[in-house]
């Protein structure tokens, strides 16, 4: 499965895409990433780098795949802005406690929110692992179409990165 994994080029973004929303998941396969002007993409990065201070073990890049925020001994931690999205941001973090068993590597997650003081520790089941499987295999299905998905107005769109892109000349 690893190899699977290599060979689709699986990140925790597109994990995390997939649960958002497929356009922007296809959209960001092909390279087209509207992140770098997005204020709360921004705003993020700077509570992630700053979050933890203390924390030895940051920002780490396993594969030149994944990217996880805080490693220790026993555990994984991702630093989010916002709980608003949570199940995505849940399975990013099971994606990378499946990739880690794929290796070996045996940890627990959790997921930090420091801005609202809110943590929730997240456990890889044998029920998760099939739904990342089962995500793994919708990713390839999503990236593979030709063209992109249609445009699906969420509660969130306003917020994306890619709002302008997709809702331009509405």
């Amino acid at each position: 499965m690893v190899d699977l994994l290599q060979n689709l080029r699986i990140t925790g973004i597109k994990i995390n895409y997939l649960f958002v929303c497929e356009r922007k998941l296809w959209l960001f396969d092909r390279g087209i990433g509207m992140e770098e002007t997005s204020e709360k993409v921004f705003l993020g990065k700077l509570l992630d780098e700053f979050s933890y201070p203390k924390e030895k073990k940051k920002k780490i890049l396993i594969d030149n795949l994944i990217c996880i925020d805080i490693l220790n001994e026993e555990e994984i931690r991702e630093v989010k802005y916002s709980d608003k999205l949570e199940e995505p941001n849940k399975m990013q973090i099971l994606y990378y406690l499946y990739y880690l068993k794929k290796l070996g590597i045996r940890k627990k997650g959790i997921l930090n929110y420091p801005k609202q003081k809110k943590r929730e520790i997240v456990e890889l089941t044998p029920e998760k692992e099939k739904l990342i499987e089962d995500a793994i295999k919708k990713i390839e299905e999503v990236v593979g179409r030709e063209n992109p998905p249609p445009v699906e107005k969420k509660r969130y769109c306003k917020k994306c990165a890619y709002y302008e892109f997709c809702f331009i000349g509405e």
